[in-house]
């Protein structure tokens, strides 16, 4: 049920690995089975951050009871962990939140 999209104007050699250690790294954070965490990377070399186009990340998490008390801390784990595996800096990069109603997010042929 959590899903992680990820685009940036940057190419990634190796985006196997980073998607699987995002999506570790999101299971542990919000406490779900990875076995239900979706994780996407996106690139467009066609975007522009504050005017520059060196490198960023614009990520769009969304979950079933993602706790808006807790995004502060999401988003620091998420960015550093991105800033870290890519050098891309954290100040380069927006998160958007969303937090979806059970019976809104399909699934095996039914809602949560």
């Amino acid at each position: 049920m959590p899903v992680l999209k990820v685009l940036s104007n940057e190419s990634f050699l190796n985006t196997d690995e980073l998607l699987k250690k995002s999506s570790k790294l999101l299971s542990e954070i919000l406490g779900k089975p990875e076995k239900y965490v979706m994780v996407s990377f996106e690139e467009n070399p066609d975007m522009i951050f504050g005017g520059s186009d060196d490198p960023f990340f614009y990520l769009e998490l969304k979950s079933i009871g993602l706790p808006r008390s807790r995004t502060k801390e999401i988003s620091k784990r998420l960015s550093e962990f991105l800033s870290h595996e890519t050098g891309i800096p954290v100040s380069r990069m927006y998160i958007e939140f969303s937090d979806a109603e059970a019976s809104m997010w399909g699934w095996n042929g039914s809602t949560f």
